[in-house]
């Protein structure tokens, strides 16, 4: 096992910036998902730790090991890509014992591990079919068996489950993880998908444009969007344009009033916004309670709309409701969400709990060091390489 560490790395092809000063340190051991829309860098970032591009600027380490000019092949990864890409004249044993065939291990040793391997990924008894007679999910276990043969120091996962039917991917996602926690592999894994990322992740790297804009678990990243983007690309949000007004109370009851969009709002207060600072305002849609008529002490925020639509979507139902001239989603789950199909006209909708951000929040390595100090704590003993 591994630990690697992502230091200023850069990509450019020409004039477009694929990846600009990512930074990144990965513990051994960890599950560390690069979650981004497609363009974000996620892939070209990964194929760097791989050795399969060349950044323009940076450097990679596993280790105290600086692995930045050394070839694919010198690295000893295991690279699980979108597509089994499995040789389809060998067997499922032949595909699994090839990685082993190149490096010189005897006959016997190869035939004891392909055996172990077909047992870990659940296909002991699979070894003389053909990949073609082996589902998706199958065949990309298979995959992975024949990355874990090497015995790699790093994993790298780009956007495995891709290619497989929900169901499918749902089932495979825990198995990945399952694998990688019983081996303790240090691990790398892109995916576009929300709900994989934070299923199996012990971090998540949220990519955009090239860049980091937060790293952190998966509470930290849904709870507290440390930017706009995070806070409109990971789950729902009703998003307002506002201005903080003043404080009301004091300690722990104490909140910061905002003029959003025609509303009056509270929140609880953060140390980078004060009075007269423009933030941005988001509202979780599960976070949304219809409240009876004339109650709502309990909540900070009590708001009247008109319910414009109703989705109902089995376990949840989505209210659309026009709220001072904008639509604002409320997600309504249980018994209630069976009552509110039919309904119609006013309602009333209480929440404690928003975001609030800065309006000129910018595009940052949060989470991550600047590129000078992590060159300087990337080398042994903290000197720079």
């Amino acid at each position: 096992m591994s630990t690697v560490r992502l230091v200023g790395i850069t990509k450019h092809y020409g004039a477009t910036v694929a990846v600009q000063d990512f930074n990144l340190q990965v513990a051994d051991g960890e599950l560390v998902t690069l979650l981004g829309p497609s363009g974000c860098g996620k892939t070209t970032t990964l194929r760097t730790v791989a050795g399969l591009v060349e950044p323009s600027a940076g450097r990679i380490w596993f280790d105290d090991q600086d692995v930045t000019d050394l070839p694919p092949r010198k690295r000893n990864i295991g690279f699980v890509f979108q597509t089994p890409a499995l040789f389809p004249h060998l067997s499922v044993a032949n595909n699994i014992a090839f990685g082993l065939s190149v490096k010189g291990a005897k006959k016997d040793a190869i035939g004891a591990r392909v055996d172990e391997m077909l047992t870990m990924v659940g296909l002991a008894g699979y070894g003389s079919r053909l990949p073609a007679q082996l589902s998706g999910g199958q065949q990309q276990r298979v995959s992975l068996a024949r990355v874990l043969a090497t015995d790699p120091r790093v994993l790298l996962f780009d956007e495995p489950l891709s290619a497989l039917d929900r169901n499918l991917r749902d089932t495979l996602k825990y198995s990945i993880l399952d694998l990688q926690r019983r081996t303790r592999k240090t691990a790398i894994y892109v995916t576009h998908d929300q709900s994989e990322a934070f299923a199996i992740s012990d971090r998540i790297v949220v990519m955009n444009a090239g860049r980091a804009e937060q790293i952190g678990t998966q509470t930290d990243i849904y709870l507290h969007p440390q930017t706009p983007f995070v806070a409109e690309f990971i789950g729902a949000n009703n998003g307002l344009t506002g201005t903080v007004t003043g404080t009301d109370g004091a300690g722990d009851e104490a909140r910061m009033v905002v003029a959003a969009d025609g509303l009056t709002l509270r929140a609880r207060p953060r140390p980078d916004v004060r009075a007269g600072d423009q933030v941005l305002v988001y509202l979780r849609p599960e976070n949304l309670v219809v409240l009876p008529d004339g109650d709502g002490a309990e909540y900070d925020n009590v708001v009247d709309g008109t319910i414009d639509r109703v989705i109902f979507e089995g376990p949840t139902a989505q209210l659309r409701v026009d709220v001072a001239g904008r639509e604002l989603r409320a997600d309504i789950s249980g018994s209630q969400r069976l009552t509110l199909i039919q309904r119609q006209g006013k309602v009333r909708l209480g929440f404690n709990d928003l975001t609030m951000i800065p309006a000129g929040a910018a595009l940052t390595s949060a989470g991550s060091e600047s590129a000078s100090a992590a060159i300087a704590n990337a080398a042994p003993g903290g000197t720079e390489p």
